[in-house]
């Protein structure tokens, strides 16, 4: 495995580039997945105004908005890892309303926010007809080998020391939920960008897997 060192405005370049050369004549949905330490919504958010520039309308959504209700999400507790593994996200309502539709055939008309975790009850937010060529950008943790369908799937990966060392307080709970994440479905051997950000100040691209 060979990795190349790349700048945060290097890396935001080459991701974009990534996308747009995908065909422009369908919806294209693309998975950016990491753990609050790696701040995945932070660098799909920063991807938004390049692709626009690029020609590519991009709609943003964070699986923080999909949640389950409280009364299942935190059934076995409010620091159980394996609910945050397994049960944390409502992954069916993501794929119905986001990524169905913005699948191919699919309607294109989405919803950005399902659930609102402050009051823990539906958003309530409008549908909102995705453009022709629009990029969704779905960012959050634990996305990749569950089923859910991307074209372009991004893994922010950090070693054990680093994840620990950089998750937030109070969420250290988390951990045990990535090492099984990792150890499961092990998203860095099948993404189709591979990101190491120990450090958010330098990231580099995994550029070759043997």
């Amino acid at each position: 495995m060979r990795v190349r060192p790349v700048s945060v405005e290097g890396l935001v370049d080459e991701l974009v580039s990534h996308i747009v050369s995908r065909e422009a004549d369908s919806f294209l949905r693309v998975g950016i997945d990491g753990p609050a330490a790696a701040d995945p919504g932070r660098l799909a958010d920063a991807l938004v105004a390049p692709l626009r520039l690029r020609g590519r309308p991009a709609v943003r959504v964070d699986t923080a908005d999909f949640l389950r209700p409280a009364s299942l999400r935190l059934e076995l507790g409010r620091t159980n890892p394996d609910s945050f593994y397994a049960g944390w996200f409502d992954e069916a309502v993501l794929a119905r309303e986001v990524l169905g539709p913005a699948g191919p055939g699919g309607t294109g008309k989405i919803l950005t926010r399902f659930w609102n975790a402050e009051t823990d009850r539906a958003a309530r937010e409008p549908y909102h007809q995705l453009a022709p060529g629009a990029i969704v950008l779905v960012s959050g943790p634990v996305l990749l080998g569950g089923g859910l369908d991307f074209e372009v799937s991004v893994h922010l990966e950090l070693t054990p020391a680093a994840l620990r060392r950089r998750t937030p307080p109070g969420q250290e709970w988390t951990l045990p939920a990535f090492e099984r994440y990792a150890a499961e479905v092990a998203p860095a051997a099948f993404a189709d960008v591979v990101v190491r950000l120990d450090d958010p100040r330098r990231p580099a691209l995994v550029v070759e897997r043997e």
